[in-house]
């Protein structure tokens, strides 16, 4: 049966309907409606002639007019929102993300806020005049507080990568500063004492629990962080290169480098490369990046485990649909040291520059 017509004068076909269904299977259109939302007391036979009717007329549900008919109006999807869908780590999260819930038959709107929380509030906004039945989102600025009408509305939150700020709500999270300070210990093992940190804006969470480790790890070694070497508020790789190009340029210079995110990462290694200093700067890197093993050096990483993360928070955003009055919980995930080669590169004093290589 092909598509059904619109009324005589339209040329357009319109979508069918469920009591199409109804009527091609020759059942009444709350049997069809049973089926569809796979309720039992069906017969096998009439099931399987509804399914065939379905995909005979091609037959699409409308989710929102589904929900509006539903006693809890759930729509069978989620708004996720991270900075920018085209970094690594949020497409990884985003991945996750989209398993855990296709495997519970849920769509996933997924935005990126660009690191901007009017962005961020805007997108929050659009996913739920789309009624997702909830949010996961990696939050942006000094002030979540204006999710709690969403919660009010029925829309549980769920923080991650990051706490959100002004609410309390799920967050999943990393051992950022545990991470960072193993790093540190790592390089110091190698003779190093002379060691750099790059980082995003330290209002960033991330940036701050980072930055916390490295000083802390730092202090143990007797000496502490030399102000110079411990630079932030670096948003992309052209603004981290510029920022390696002058640690190196120095006196003395750090012998070894620690880079907060894999944007630095990335302006961090073409520095090292232009200055020729790429065998003799240790360099260790917060987040795997795709190819860090062929680098030569091969990159020694603190790793997430990304897709544990995005996973968790998937996990505890459906358990606070199923339960609404538990307690909030901070789930926070061990990070890995992953030795390659540029994290084990012994302190020289000092690492001269060979620009023009």
């Amino acid at each position: 049966m092909p598509p059904v017509p619109n009324p005589p004068g339209d040329g357009s076909m319109r979508a069918p309907t469920i009591k199409d269904v109804a009527e091609l299977a020759g059942v009444g259109f709350k049997t069809v409606s049973r089926v569809l939302n796979d309720e039992p007391n069906v017969r096998p036979e009439t099931r399987e002639r509804i399914l065939a009717a379905v995909a005979e007329l091609g037959y699409r549900r409308n989710s929102i007019a589904s929900s509006i008919r539903r006693r809890d109006q759930r729509t069978s999807s989620i708004g996720l929102i991270v900075e920018d869908l085209a970094n690594p780590f949020a497409s990884s999260l985003t991945r996750a993300v989209q398993d855990y819930a296709l495997e519970r038959q849920h769509l996933v709107l997924v935005g990126s806020s660009d690191g901007v929380p009017e962005r961020e509030s805007d997108l929050v906004a659009e996913f739920s005049a789309r009624r997702v039945d909830g949010l996961i989102l990696v939050p942006n600025g000094t002030d979540q507080s204006y999710l709690e009408i969403e919660r009010a509305h029925g829309i549980p939150v769920v923080f991650v990568d990051r706490p959100g700020r002004g609410i309390e709500a799920d967050t999943v999270i990393s051992e950022n500063a545990l991470g960072v300070a193993e790093a540190v210990r790592h390089l110091a093992a190698f003779g190093h004492t002379r060691i750099a940190f790059l980082g995003d804006l330290p209002t960033i969470h991330t940036t701050e629990r980072r930055l916390a480790g490295f000083r802390t790890a730092m202090a143990e070694l007797g000496t502490g962080p030399d102000p110079r070497h411990v630079r932030t508020g670096l948003r992309d790789g052209d603004r981290a290169y510029r920022a390696a190009v002058e640690l190196f340029g120095l006196d003395p210079a750090p012998t070894a480098l620690i880079c907060g995110n894999n944007l630095i990462t990335i302006g961090a290694v073409h520095a090292l490369q232009h200055l020729g200093l790429r065998d003799r700067v240790a360099f260790i890197a917060f987040d795997d990046l795709e190819l860090a093993d062929l680098l030569r050096p091969a990159l020694t990483v603190i790793a997430q485990d990304t897709a544990a993360i995005g996973t968790s928070a998937a996990r505890a955003l459906f358990e606070r649909l199923q339960d609404p009055a538990a307690p909030y919980r901070r789930i926070s995930l061990p990070v890995r040291l992953i030795p390659r080669s540029s994290g084990e590169i012994r302190a020289s004093d000092p690492p001269e520059p060979r620009t023009g290589d």
